[in-house]
């Protein structure tokens, strides 16, 4: 079948707000090549599980190509029409799985030498897409907050040597009640500048307490889930016949009802929940690459205006068997380890902050937990720079965004 052939009642499957939006937009659906069409179908199909942010991106990108004339969309998708497909792909259900139907997609067109011109065709597209799409004005100016180093007790090497070039660092910093005043801050802000998972709070620990009006995700508070997932893989890996890309498939399928978590939930935020330990890399066994991915998770996909990322202890590390058993034995811990992690965990926040709508006027904060040093990236800031003038953490985060 090929998308030409597309008919309304095909989109039964799709969940209400999904099947309404396909729908809407089926005749611009028909004219796209095949080797497109899924790619989009795969983020309409999840549409009604989506934050707001690619909604408005899924919503922006239907409404140009409803837009286009028929001799503009030959031109747009004349790249992705020149790729050969298998009888096998063109069988395949492409509509009720589009993400399988990509998956089979990129390793045939790597078996056939044509992968290099298919990212070429989708880069070309991309940025044709943005030069038509206006991003919408900021609220207010985008804020990320970094805490690194819990629980150790001192630290002599240098600390944010990847960022002191980009901004102010700060050697004297009053460290008493220092994340109770960032939290304050993010709470704040999300009073003043109300916007659905707009602000967000991610431990990689045991969270403390803050404002409920914070999108939370915390390490600890995932435990259950995240020992579900665990006992869940080793099952699968035992079945004969269960290799790397097999298992792949059967995570991206699992859902949170699968692992145990509240059906009454938010399903938005526990499909984002889930997602981190079925696409990350160490997210099910190592705190800091949970925080670390979370963040990039959280900042990719909603686009929020703040995201404080607390990072705590990982475990030591140990042979990998051993550490996606399901074992509920006490790990030992890496707090030094784990500080070094951070430290890299926050330049790469930042890196991926910076990829956002309204980058080159955002701020930066990245805190020693406990400890004096920190360091700001912000407009108002010199870069390069160090400042030795004592400031709680309240007065250097107003200093930041101001």
């Amino acid at each position: 079948m090929v998308p030409s052939d597309l008919k309304a009642e095909q989109f039964a499957g799709y969940p209400p707000e999904a099947r309404k939006l396909a729908v809407a937009h089926l005749a611009a659906l028909q004219q796209l090549p095949l080797s497109f069409a899924p790619s989009l179908l795969r983020e309409v199909i999840d549409y009604d599980y989506k934050f707001p942010a690619e909604c408005g991106a899924i919503d922006k990108e239907l409404a140009n190509l409803s837009s286009l004339t028929s001799s503009q969309m030959k031109e747009w998708f004349q790249a992705f029409s020149q790729f050969s497909l298998s009888e096998k792909l063109q069988s395949f259900d492409w509509i009720n799985q589009p993400g399988q139907f990509v998956e089979q997609l990129s390793a045939y067109l790597w078996t056939t030498h044509q992968l290099d011109g298919f990212r070429k065709a989708a880069t070309d597209y991309g940025d044709r897409l943005r030069s038509v799409t206006t991003p919408e004005p900021l609220p207010v100016r985008r804020l990320g907050i970094a805490v690194i180093g819990q629980g150790v007790s001192s630290y002599n090497s240098p600390l944010f040597r990847n960022l002191r070039k980009h901004g102010t660092y700060f050697d004297k910093v009053k460290p008493d009640d220092g994340l109770e005043q960032l939290l304050a801050g993010a709470a704040a802000r999300a009073k003043t500048h109300p916007v659905p998972y707009g602000h967000w709070y991610v431990d990689g620990g045991q969270g403390v307490s803050h404002s409920q009006l914070l999108t939370y995700v915390s390490y600890q508070a995932l435990e259950p889930v995240r020992a579900s997932l665990l006992k869940n893989i080793h099952a699968e890996i035992e079945r004969p016949g269960m290799g790397p890309e097999e298992l792949r498939t059967h995570l991206a399928r699992i859902t949170p009802s699968e692992l145990g978590m509240d059906q009454a939930g938010d399903a938005v935020l526990d499909r984002f929940q889930v997602r981190l330990f079925t696409e990350g890399s160490g997210t099910q066994i190592f705190s800091t690459t949970f925080a670390q991915w979370t963040a990039r998770e959280a900042l990719r996909r909603a686009q929020p205006l703040t995201l404080l990322v607390r990072f705590a202890p990982r475990q030591q590390q140990k042979p990998m068997n051993e550490l996606l058993s399901a074992s509920h034995n006490e790990a030992e811990l890496d707090p030094i380890g784990s500080l070094v992690d951070a430290d890299m965990c926050a330049y790469y926040h930042w890196i991926n902050q910076q990829r956002l709508p309204g980058a080159e006027e955002s701020s930066f904060l990245v805190w020693f937990e406990g400890h004096s040093q920190a360091l700001a990236v912000s407009p108002s800031l010199p870069r390069g720079a160090q400042s030795s003038s004592t400031k709680d953490l309240g007065e250097l985060l107003a200093l930041a965004v101001s």
